[in-house]
């Protein structure tokens, strides 16, 4: 999902150099997986009110804005950094049009765009359903899809995060980790605690982590 960290590297080293031209490359770079993030997290609620794109163009526009920051003391990965915005910008929304109110900022999020994203959905419902599922059997996927996204709504909140991050923002166990301020073996452990749950919820089991 995220554009590849060397090559978007180079272009903020050309930043970096004051080539001004370099940041129109390095936003143009990123939109894309931005805008999906956006979708993905945004709730139906919202974004009958917000349109996903201004979204985009606000993330951009700060990024923009801050990338001087950035670049002085570059903390993160650049596409971590940017991520980061957007999720502070997704919550802003949702708590601007659903209420501050609620117990916790993340519940806020309910992934309703996870069903939108058919590709990814189906393949963790394969992953957790049976390793050989073939494509034969399109019926089971959907329904078993379906309930997938019923299952995530009703996890732990971190188990749930995790679960988002690394099968539809498609993050590494390093990247998860960082973003989520863990160490990749305790992720690590969050991962397989998260698929554990969701197979329990889904009335499977976990026997095929025995290869993983």
């Amino acid at each position: 999902m995220w554009p590849e960290s060397d090559r978007t590297q180079d272009i903020l080293r050309d930043v970096a150099g004051g080539d001004a031209e370099a940041v129109n490359r390095l936003m143009d770079r990123h939109r894309e997986a931005v805008r999906r993030m956006v979708q993905l997290r945004l709730d139906h609620a919202v974004a009958r009110r917000v349109d996903a794109s201004d979204v985009v163009q606000d993330v951009m526009l700060e990024a923009s804005q801050r990338l001087t920051d950035y670049l002085r003391n570059p903390g993160m990965p650049f596409h971590l950094w940017l991520r980061q915005l957007a999720l502070d910008r997704i919550i802003d929304m949702h708590r601007r049009h659903r209420g501050a109110q609620r117990r916790s900022v993340d519940r806020e999020q309910n992934f309703s765009g996870v069903g939108n994203d058919e590709q990814s959905a189906a393949d963790l419902a394969a992953l957790l359903r049976d390793a050989e599922l073939t494509p034969a059997a399109a019926a089971l996927r959907k329904e078993l899809q379906s309930r997938f996204v019923a299952a995530l709504q009703q996890m732990d909140e971190g188990d749930r995060e995790i679960i988002v991050m690394r099968h539809f923002e498609h993050l590494g166990n390093s990247e998860a980790a960082e973003a989520l301020g863990l160490s990749a073996p305790a992720a690590g452990m969050r991962y397989l605690r998260a698929i554990r749950r969701l197979r329990e919820l889904l009335g499977g089991d976990d026997s095929s982590l025995a290869g993983g």
